[in-house]
């Protein structure tokens, strides 16, 4: 009885120290139902449950910010989680400028440039991971307060909607979410441009 439950105990300290070799902890975890939870989000937004639809993106928002502090306060930063944590958040709201715009309530023009602004920074980050070059790829005051302006557009357009209320109110915003996504990307073109042109040949 004593041989069975030492082989149980050794059992579940292999299992663990697997998951922590695969980087799978509960920061991870919490990531990976965030984008699980994205087939549910687009879902509601395409039957326009816009009610359960805002439900949905609370309820990411807390996993967001739980996967974060767990993993400061716990101690389990991993590649993984420093790889799936930004991935997530950007594939929620790419997945809801896309299905907005698919039904009609973002102009099209509008996903077209976050989408191409967004697959210009993938592009770029994936080029500093396997070159192994020196490319600034760090978020900037403008960067950051493009993806701000996107999240609360989105929201708004989401809580607006499920009001019937004008969307013609929002244009101020738009505005300003346009002009910070335009400048960030060029801007971090600048900074790419920049750090390729300084490396020695």
């Amino acid at each position: 009885m004593t041989s069975l439950r030492e082989a149980s105990y050794d059992f579940v300290l292999t299992a663990d120290a697997g998951c922590l070799r695969y980087g799978m902890n509960i920061p991870n975890s919490l990531t990976i139902l965030r984008i699980l939870l994205i087939p549910v989000y687009v879902g509601f937004l395409i039957y326009q449950r816009f009610d359960a639809a805002m439900v949905v993106l609370l309820i990411a928002g807390v996993t967001d910010a739980l996967d974060g502090t767990i993993a400061r306060a716990a101690n389990q930063r991993t590649r993984l989680g420093a790889f799936l944590d930004p991935l997530a958040d950007k594939l929620l709201l790419t997945s809801g400028f896309v299905t907005l715009s698919t039904i009609h309530l973002i102009p099209s023009w509008v996903t077209i440039l976050v989408v191409s602004r967004d697959a210009m920074l993938l592009l770029g980050t994936a080029v500093a991971q396997f070159t192994e070059s020196n490319i600034d790829i760090a978020p900037t005051f403008l960067g950051k307060g493009a993806t701000f302006l996107q999240l609360s557009y989105v929201l708004l357009v989401i809580f607006l909607s499920s009001r019937q209320m004008e969307l013609s109110m929002l244009t101020p915003l738009l505005i300003t979410m346009v002009a910070f996504t335009v400048s960030s990307g060029c801007h971090y073109l600048y900074r790419g441009y920049r750090s390729v042109g300084s490396v020695p040949s």
